[in-house]
């Protein structure tokens, strides 16, 4: 920023886009009754909300009752309104169960359901299953890479063993807590720089 800009109070699109809070969105990446996932969301909100560096808000996929991909012509309300919600996103942190060495299938038809919105932006993952989650999560990377989306390296992995008592009853070691912040560090980061290119 120049002489000129400082004294009459212009600002560059990179000093707009550190100015403004950004938006980031907690999405539940399972459907299924009896699911855990809103646990684990609201456990990570809650570490987040203590930051004060962005607005976070959890994003439940059912609430948007997906059909299945193939199996419309895509005139569902839920199909727009989620588009829409990813576009208001600056960011995203997926809660990740494993399914069968993978992600769930609700996971896959969410993400397949938009494109443009997901572009250029950032990611963080936690994830949970019997060697938390961490297969899962890797698929998931490789999903995200072909949908432009910058996932960070941190990963919190939760173990059904240790950190759900009888396996629905979410009891996270208090270390957890410590790698969820290194997660939102970076996320934080890479969410404000690709801001900047959108």
């Amino acid at each position: 920023m120049g002489f000129l800009d400082k004294l009459f109070g212009r600002t560059t699109k990179e000093e707009k886009v550190m100015a403004e809070k950004l938006n980031i969105g907690i999405i539940l990446g399972s459907t299924r009754e009896g699911r855990v996932s809103p646990q684990v969301g609201n456990w990570v909100k809650e570490i987040a909300n203590k930051r004060g560096d962005a607005n976070y808000e959890i994003v439940d996929i059912a609430d948007f009752n997906l059909p299945f991909l193939g199996t419309t012509d895509g005139t569902e309300p839920g199909i727009a309104a989620w588009n829409q919600k990813l576009a208001s996103l600056d960011g995203f942190i997926f809660i990740v169960q494993e399914y069968n060495h993978s992600i769930t299938g609700a996971l896959k038809n969410a993400l397949d359901f938009a494109r443009e919105a997901w572009n250029n932006k950032a990611a963080g993952i936690v994830s949970y299953g019997s060697v938390g989650g961490a297969r899962a999560a890797e698929h998931l990377r490789g999903i995200l890479g072909e949908l432009a989306v910058a996932d960070v390296r941190t990963h919190p992995a939760l173990s059904l063993f240790t950190d759900f008592e009888n396996g629905s009853n979410f009891k996270p070691a208090d270390m957890h807590a410590n790698t969820v912040n290194e997660m939102l560090d970076q996320l934080v980061k890479w969410s404000t720089a690709l801001k900047t290119i959108r």
